[in-house]
């Protein structure tokens, strides 16, 4: 066995034994094959399993979805954006379209991934050459058929991930020790996506529903969460990318728009393995530890455990709900902070999906509740109240997991590809769309928008339906790029912040201030702690569209919050260390910049157009 071979195989083999105290974890208790060569590991189910779980390892941690490719590549969109003032070398580069090929947020996560399909890779290649998987009892080959679909997945995912972030990356479908050269070029990102497309073909054949292994929960692939994945990535291939200096899209786009439609539908026909919640909090409740989610919404998502940074995540800690840190909680959010305008897409009164998205209140040093600016306001769905946390502790990882795909993207993938696929909605994609609006619109089921039954109306209401459910997830952005709107929806963003800087059309009736006190953080619903911030002139969603008294002088006993004053055209659109996605350039900037790092290392790979 050559040194290559061993240094690639090890990568992988020698599994660590996890160990998760959390119940719903369980599925990553292993027994740790140590560094046994392949064949070992690969005729033992047992360490198999270990060798599967060394591949999810690979999303975990601050460079995985515990941290940087969850709350700083997604970014920004026009619902979210980071926190700060910009620096090519940051965060800020990542989130204001000017990062540099020496942003060490990029690098390390670009190299993760690649480790994570190397995994895979390892797997792939011994898993249906083991005796087992041929030869073995029934139950064993089903298992060992079950783990093989379970790496053909994750390698899809990470191949993805790469593929939304960097374009034509280079792809290897062997492990290391087999393949040709090390250094290999940059692969059209479409050719790419084809054989991943065909993996989660196979891949869907090979792992059951999850209501057959209730014991993966949504923390493993099951077949619905493969089938899900494919969808979405048949709409990536179906959609517009960067190709050097043009977004372009396959004259066949259609075919891709089929499988996303059929898969789509056979995971809605499976209502007994996943549906909607019935309340839209709990969906992110649920990844907090207290699971609320019988429905199986959650379809799939990353683990995080260990309190350490390579496999728990700093969700709730760097973005989310903005704690003081002299509170009784501790220090807490404030990472991300929502776009201005973004508060208002949402129905005032009735969708109830925006206190649970936007971080309207902070928690202050006295662990009482206050209204944040509107310039202020961070993401919501990540907090660290939802977890049990230590205030007194200087942990910043709180076991809090990130959402990778949910029963609502299926229900919306399906409206848009039956849409595009028939030239107007079926009464099914109808149904679908207004599905997702009245669990939004809890109460108010009946008053939901009116749904649109042209193409293009249709496709209108699919875009801010997409905006409004998944924001903070990191969806938006690679939607509005495989849809080619990116460029327009930042013009068309910018334009409603200068409205709403004068007060004028959608916007004559926010008020220039807000007066609040500091009231009891009830550790209640997210609507219902919005509607009980102690506000002057009456109850909160009636002073967001109410002038008020247009003084920043307040009310005795209130506190005054700059609320329309609070965004500028500096701050918000020309300053070039705060406006909204100052450095984005179209047909340039969709793309991330390859890591000097690895072009150092691998020359055969060129850079991305514009870096």
């Amino acid at each position: 066995m050559n040194n290559k071979f061993i240094k690639s195989a090890l990568m992988v083999i020698a599994v660590g034994a996890l160990s998760i105290t959390t119940s719903c974890k369980k599925y990553l208790d292993v027994e740790s094959p140590s560094s046994s060569s392949p064949e070992v590991v690969f005729e033992s189910t047992t360490y198999t399993n270990s060798a599967i779980v060394g591949v999810y390892n690979r999303l975990c941690g601050d460079n995985g979805y515990g941290s940087r490719i969850s709350t700083l590549f997604g970014l920004s969109a026009d619902d979210f954006k980071t926190s700060g003032s910009y620096s090519s070398s940051d965060r800020r580069g990542i989130s204001m379209y000017g990062a540099s090929s020496d942003n060490t947020d990029l690098t390390n996560p670009f190299l993760q991934l690649y480790q994570g399909v190397e995994r895979a890779n390892i797997c792939i290649k011994y898993i249906p050459a083991s005796k087992l998987y041929s030869n073995g009892s029934a139950a064993d080959q089903i298992l060992m058929k079950r783990y093989y679909g379970e790496a053909l997945a994750l390698r899809a995912q990470f191949l993805y991930e790469l593929i939304r972030n960097w374009g034509d990356v280079p792809a290897s479908f062997v492990p290391a020790a087999d393949a040709e050269t090390l250094y290999g070029p940059n692969v059209d990102h479409n050719k790419t996506y084809d054989q991943i497309l065909a993996d989660l073909k196979l891949a869907e054949d090979l792992v059951p529903w999850r209501s057959s292994i209730a014991e993966y929960g949504s923390f493993r692939f099951t077949k619905g969460a493969i089938k899900g994945l494919r969808a979405r990535i048949a709409l990536a291939r179906g959609g517009y990318a960067l190709k050097v200096n043009q977004m372009v899209r396959s004259s066949d786009y259609l075919t891709f728009y089929k499988i996303a439609f059929d898969e789509c539908l056979d995971i809605m026909n499976h209502p007994a393995d996943h549906k909607l919640n019935p309340v839209y909090e709990n969906v992110f409740k649920s990844l907090h530890g207290t699971r609320a989610d019988d429905a199986h919404e959650l379809m799939f998502e990353v683990a995080a455990f260990g309190s350490n940074a390579s496999t728990d995540s700093k969700l709730g800690y760097y973005n989310g709900i903005r704690f003081n840190a002299a509170s009784t909680f501790g220090t807490g959010g404030g990472g991300m902070n929502a776009v201005p305008t973004y508060f208002y897409e949402f129905d005032v009164t009735k969708d109830s999906r925006r206190d649970v998205t936007i971080g309207v209140f902070e928690i202050t040093a006295t662990s009482k509740k206050i209204i944040n600016t509107l310039f202020n306001m961070t993401d919501g769905k990540f907090r660290k109240s939802w977890t049990a946390f230590n205030g007194s502790s200087a942990s910043q990882n709180f076991a809090v997991n990130w959402p990778i795909l949910r029963y609502a993207d299926v229900l919306l993938m399906y409206a848009e590809a039956d849409n595009e696929i028939n030239g107007s909605p079926s009464a099914t994609a109808i149904s679908a769309l207004q599905e997702v609006q009245k669990r939004a619109y809890v109460g108010f089921e009946t008053q939901i928008p009116v749904t649109p039954t042209d193409k293009a109306g249709f496709f209108t209401a699919i875009v801010k339906e997409r905006l409004l459910e998944f924001g903070g997830e990191g969806i938006r952005k690679y939607d509005l790029i495989r849809w080619n709107l990116l460029g327009s929806k930042f013009d068309e963003t910018r334009t409603k912040l200068r409205a709403l800087i004068a007060g004028t059309g959608a916007y004559a009736g926010v008020p220039d201030y807000i007066y609040a006190k500091e009231g009891t953080y009830l550790l209640g619903t997210s609507v219902n702690e919005v509607a009980t911030l102690d506000l002057y002139g009456g109850t909160p969603n009636n002073v967001f569209v109410s002038p008020g008294l247009g003084s920043s002088s307040a009310p005795t006993g209130y506190t005054t919050k700059n609320w329309r004053k609070a965004v500028t055209e500096e701050n918000a659109i020309t300053s070039t260390s705060t406006g909204l996605a100052f450095y984005f350039e179209a047909n340039k900037k969709e793309l991330f910049p390859y890591p000097k790092t690895a072009l150092i290392e691998n020359p055969s790979i060129t850079q991305n157009f514009g870096y």
